[in-house]
């Protein structure tokens, strides 16, 4: 999206670095098969209940061949009794931030699949109401995530405490980049640093995402909750 490309550019990268997330919760197939049409394939679920129907509902829409194409990522808190169906159904999975968590997924994904690609999410503001492992916890996790078969451990997500200071955003990011560089540093092979919303894609670019998660300005705001996770 223009919006991506500006930032990019603004910041002295190239566009094609910085890969764009359509997060799509709340939002019905329907609007997910008119952004597959304009050309978006990787999609953003918090609940896994909801993303399952939505999954179904493509290869209604989209044909099964197409439908298989799409890559989705969650993005949500992930709930133990869930692990089975995201190991299986997804592609991504943005937000490990326990091993016993990392741990089911690795025993639940299908031999027959590809690794599963999974990030440690990082509680950057060390906000109670948010998940996600404490900074200083990371390391560790990143690398118990690191050892385990059938997964992919491709770096770090995280949502800063929302303001509308751009030096505060750009200073919760920088925090993330520098853990995100100080375990490529130690040895793990890491390439994906996912952060960055509508409302502060451009701080997160700045300070080296490379992956942004755009809701409200793909598909407007968000509607009623669908289902539970």
């Amino acid at each position: 999206m223009s919006r991506v490309a500006a930032a990019a550019a603004g910041a002295g990268r190239l566009p094609g670095s910085i890969r764009l997330l359509a997060e799509s919760t709340t939002h019905p197939p329907e609007r997910i098969a008119e952004a597959y049409a304009a050309g978006q394939m990787a999609f953003g679920e918090n609940y896994v209940r909801e993303a399952l129907e939505k999954m179904d509902a493509l290869v209604q829409l989209l044909g099964q061949e197409r439908a298989r194409g799409l890559e989705w990522h969650l993005i949500g808190p992930l709930q133990s009794n869930k692990t089975r169906d995201a190991a299986e159904r997804f592609d991504w999975v943005q937000s490990v931030d326990r091993e016993k968590i990392a741990r089911r997924l690795s025993e639940q994904r299908p031999a027959a699949l590809a690794p599963l690609n999974v990030l440690i999410e990082v509680n950057v503001s060390g906000e109670a109401s948010k998940s996600g492992v404490a900074a200083e916890d990371a390391a560790h996790l990143a690398r118990a995530v690191a050892a385990l078969p059938k997964l992919h451990l491709r770096g770090l997500m995280s949502i800063p405490a929302p303001s509308r200071d751009r030096a505060d955003q750009r200073a919760a990011f920088r925090a993330v980049r520098e853990l995100f560089e100080r375990l490529r540093a130690e040895g793990l092979e890491l390439d994906t640093l996912s952060m960055g919303m509508s409302d502060d894609m451009e701080a997160a670019i700045e300070e080296g995402a490379t992956m942004v998660r755009i809701g409200s300005a793909i598909f407007g705001p968000r509607e009623k909750a669908r289902s539970a996770a």
